[in-house]
């Protein structure tokens, strides 16, 4: 049996090679951008990551995450999934193992991660942080 580890290094070695990975999603902490259980991430090549950029890293030695960059200073990296209220991760450049570029719905159509509308709605998502954990309460109750 593989384990899920196992799997994130190969797909992380293969991202690093110019391989691009689908890779699905599990549980609620980058809601409402990516619905875990229900939709993948396709994984590139971490070339140059921003801030802004969602990407899967290897953080604070001990797991892999696949959150949202929301600061970079020099080669330390902050990270916080969209679903979560406080708490956020921290890694450095090299731990960040791919880029997610496109969310794969259930239904197998991409979307850009990193089009107008998705940018403009996450740095809003962001700024609205005190009563995100409201809207994601109702969110999760009706989806």
């Amino acid at each position: 049996m593989i384990s899920d580890n196992q799997i994130l290094e190969e797909a992380t070695r293969l991202a690093k090679d110019g391989v691009s990975v689908t890779l699905p999603v599990k549980g609620n902490s980058m809601l409402p951008f990516i619905i875990g259980g229900k939709e993948s991430v396709i994984l590139q090549k971490p070339e140059n990551p921003k801030v802004g950029d969602v990407v899967l890293a290897w953080v604070e030695g001990c797991r892999y995450v696949v959150h949202r960059i929301i600061q970079i200073e020099g080669d330390h990296v902050v990270l916080m999934g969209d679903g979560n209220i406080i708490g956020t991760e921290h890694c450095t450049l090299k731990d960040i193992c791919a880029i997610a570029s496109h969310v794969v719905s259930a239904d197998g159509k991409q979307h850009d991660l990193y089009n107008r509308w998705r940018v403009r709605a996450s740095k809003l998502w962001w700024h609205i942080r005190p009563v995100r954990r409201y809207i994601l309460a109702v969110y999760r109750r009706l989806v």
